[in-house]
């Protein structure tokens, strides 16, 4: 959400395209932090990402490389910025899977799975972090088509992808979801992207109680401003360059600076966590 203090932080900028690249952003998000240190905690896994072409998902991918897994990235078009996140996946030793398409389509979701299980054979960690969001002024300025589109992306997917991906998913596997910061709090200018992202925190909650038996733990991560490609592209320059500021840390923050709690929940270190949240906000107090 941007911030209404006025004071500038990031380079004004704004892309037409939609999602973003983050090959276009200036500075590019840093996506692999030099401090992070694997420990082999996710050796052999295979992980499906959604969204993991730039972003949270980017950093969230190479970290889960770096500790051993293999990942499938799934993205919609953005093929530029894919093939860079499979370059740095690769380079730490690891295979991936780009699948592009739309997550929102149930009959892809279902073939991201199968073709998950035909490269690699199993399914230990499913992501669900792909999201759009789509600022109005006014609830009478959310159209039925994009009020559908977001729920489409942001929510829909996570039933398509999660029901796919459990008949594959065995005692130990974890399914880590993104919500936001605006499930708690709400966001003016983002009513029906807010809406989906407080639907995941329910479906986060829900599905951890009803699979807790077959030994899959469900957590999420509820990101406050980070600087990734979905904010040049959605919001207006002024309106990029104050983004983050009204934190108590005074800027957004980096993908990489998520990246270690998506390894904490997709590994055992938290075996017994599910149905949380991680808020990974800059400072601010969230109650629920």
């Amino acid at each position: 959400m941007p911030s209404s203090n006025g004071k500038k932080i990031n380079p004004p900028q704004h892309q037409d395209r939609r999602p973003g690249l983050e090959s276009e952003m200036h500075p590019q998000p840093e996506f692999d932090s030099a401090s992070f240190h694997p420990g082999g905690k996710l050796t052999d896994k295979v992980a499906i990402i959604t969204g993991g072409d730039s972003g949270i998902g980017r950093a969230a991918a190479v970290a889960y490389a770096k500790e051993g897994a293999d990942v499938v990235i799934v993205y919609l078009n953005e093929h530029e910025d894919a093939k860079v996140t499979e370059r740095h996946i690769e380079q730490a030793g690891r295979r991936c899977l780009l699948l592009a398409g739309d997550v929102g389509d149930s009959t892809f979701c279902a073939d991201v799975v199968k073709q998950t299980i035909e490269t690699f054979g199993k399914l230990d960690i499913l992501v669900n972090n792909a999201a759009e969001q789509h600022p109005q002024q006014q609830l009478e300025d959310i159209s039925d088509e994009q009020l559908e589109k977001t729920f489409r992306t942001n929510i829909f997917s996570m039933f398509y992808l999660t029901k796919a991906a459990l008949p594959h998913l065995k005692k130990g596997a974890a399914i880590i979801n993104t919500s936001s910061v605006t499930a708690y709090r709400g966001s003016p200018n983002l009513l029906d992207y807010s809406s989906t992202k407080g639907a995941i925190v329910a479906f986060t909650r829900s599905l951890a109680t009803n699979i807790a038996g077959r030994g899959i733990r469900v957590n999420g991560v509820a990101p406050g401003p980070i600087w990734t490609p979905l904010i040049p592209s959605t919001f207006e320059e002024s309106q990029v360059a104050t983004f983050g500021a009204d934190t108590p840390m005074q800027r957004p923050g980096q993908p990489e600076e998520l990246a270690p709690a998506y390894v904490y929940l997709a590994c055992d270190d938290s075996s017994y966590m599910t149905g949380q949240m991680l808020h990974i906000n800059g400072g601010e107090i969230i109650n629920g």
